[in-house]
């Protein structure tokens, strides 16, 4: 018997006979179940989207009249479809501008952006934090109001900040860690829903 990969899980072996691009489809998946993001005809954005299982969801999801436009540094093999659009940037330099002109309104962004870890919990917060905030500014640039927003973070200092802003600019604001994070693993999901006008108006 071969000696197993360290990292392969229940998770791992389901993604595999039900033919998704990775375990972590399963995290989304989950949060979809509860909040309802993703509907039929949705107009989403995956930030940080390879290898593309969040991607590949959406699309199912969405299905037909549905659109999902994935930005990453490595565009997800094997993930053909009509409605999804790859984009190659780094996130953290993309103009949001350009992105803004270029893709037009969205129902959701996603965001399961993580840095290299360092093993250096301090270091490894500061990037994940700086990935997050750097999504919410895209985020609240192209969702229409009401639109959600959803994203990965690192759990340790600094946090609470960026919790606090994602409150003010959405009408609820959700903590979420599904079962599929691993059980070592510091992350967890911040959760923005109907994004609020520029005015303030949550109506």
């Amino acid at each position: 018997m071969s000696k197993s990969n360290k990292w392969e899980d229940h998770y791992t072996r389901r993604a595999r006979q039900e033919k998704w691009l990775a375990r972590s489809v399963y995290k989304l998946e989950e949060i979809d179940r509860k909040y309802k993001l993703i509907r039929q005809g949705g107009r989403i954005l995956d930030l940080g989207c390879y290898p593309g299982s969040w991607s590949q969801y959406c699309i199912s999801k969405a299905a037909p009249g549905g659109e999902v436009v994935g930005v990453d540094l490595r565009e997800p093999e094997n993930l053909r479809s009509e409605g999804f659009r790859f984009i190659k940037a780094d996130v953290l330099s993309l103009d949001i501008e350009w992105l803004s002109g270029e893709i037009g309104r969205r129902d959701v962004v996603l965001s399961d952006l993580a840095p290299s870890t360092s093993g250096i919990a301090v270091a490894d917060v500061s990037r994940s934090l700086e990935l997050a905030r750097k999504a919410l500014a895209i985020g609240l640039s192209v969702l229409r109001k009401k639109g959600h927003f959803l994203c990965k973070v690192f759990e340790g200092e600094g946090a609470q900040d960026l919790r606090r802003e994602i409150s003010s600019r959405f009408n609820q604001m959700r903590i979420v860690r599904p079962s599929a994070v691993r059980k070592a693993s510091r992350e967890m999901y911040f959760l923005g829903l109907s994004m609020v006008d520029p005015s303030g108006n949550k109506e």
